[in-house]
């Protein structure tokens, strides 16, 4: 089974050679890796190019999250396709091999890796990482959607590995998209009757410490993109998942007596809330006017 390694970049050149490195060293070698650079202003092409990558090329304006992932996979030859953001560092020379192991179970569409806490990761998002990647692998179908709820659409490009076969039998990508384009997709596989799979053992270092304004924005894409494939994801709640998360974490924090983190997390909260409420308010007004 080949495999493809796609990275999108931009201003790449600080995370780039730990990722590409990370990449020689692995049990499993990659047939490709692709950078698919964002006309970075500093020395991200030279060093995919200096690495071995092939670099595609495209407008920072134009790129989006589900079109142009979708020509760098048609641009790809691998049976297997990995994408990996430019931040998302393999903590082992296994990563890749358990990731081809991950897709390799029948009509597996997707699966995504486990993303650990970087060094610099706050308790906050150390917990939350706990909360979304746990230590035990799983599989999931439409037969779960109802248990499960929106989580039976969970997958993430940070580190997922893409049956290239089912991915073209499908469509690809949906597009335009701001975000969200490997959830929308997972989804679309399990309403035709695939799988979708998280690994444990596959681990990359991957985590964010988001300002308030920052969690408040991806939010409202998510919110926004969620509300505009209603029909594909259906009733499932995103605030009820946030729920489970908030009781998660904050009783982690509380337990760990991070009092300031618990309120902090409020805060946190409140933003993903409000963010997602008016992306869903945006898109239904959008909507709305289409009609008329």
């Amino acid at each position: 089974m080949s495999v493809s390694v796609i990275i999108p970049t931009l201003n790449a050149e600080r995370e780039l050679p730990e990722l590409l490195q990370m990449l020689a060293a692995q049990t499993v070698q990659a047939d490709e890796i692709i950078v698919v650079d964002s006309e970075s202003s500093d020395r991200t092409a030279d060093i995919a190019k200096k690495a071995g990558a092939r670099v595609l090329s495209v407008r920072r304006g134009d790129f989006d999250h589900g079109k142009t992932r979708d020509w760098a996979l048609r641009e790809s030859s691998g049976d297997s396709i990995v994408f990996l953001t430019q931040d998302a560092i393999p903590a082992d020379k296994y990563f890749l091999e358990n990731m081809l192991n991950a897709i390799s179970e029948d009509r597996i569409a997707v699966a995504s890796g486990h993303q650990l806490p970087k060094e610099d990761a706050s308790p906050i998002e150390r917990l939350i990482r706990e909360y979304n990647y746990p230590a035990v692998s799983c599989v999931w179908s439409e037969a779960d959607v109802e248990r499960r709820g929106i989580k039976a659409f969970f997958c993430s490009d940070a580190c997922a590995v893409y049956n290239r076969e089912i991915y073209l039998e499908l469509g690809g990508f949906d597009y335009p998209l701001k975000t969200n384009e490997d959830m929308f997709f997972a989804a679309w596989a399990i309403r035709n009757g695939f799988r979708v799979a998280y690994t444990a053992d596959a681990r990359v270092y991957h985590s964010h410490n988001f300002t308030l304004k920052q969690q408040y924005h991806r939010n409202y894409i998510q919110g926004y993109e969620i509300e505009r494939h209603r029909k594909m994801i259906g009733n499932a709640s995103q605030e009820k998942e946030g729920i489970k998360l908030f009781r998660f974490v904050s009783s982690g924090l509380l337990r760990k007596g991070r009092i300031l983190s618990f309120f902090r997390f409020g805060l946190d909260c409140c933003a993903r809330l409000l963010g997602s409420r008016a992306g869903r308010k945006q898109a239904l007004c959008e909507a709305r006017v289409c009609i008329k």
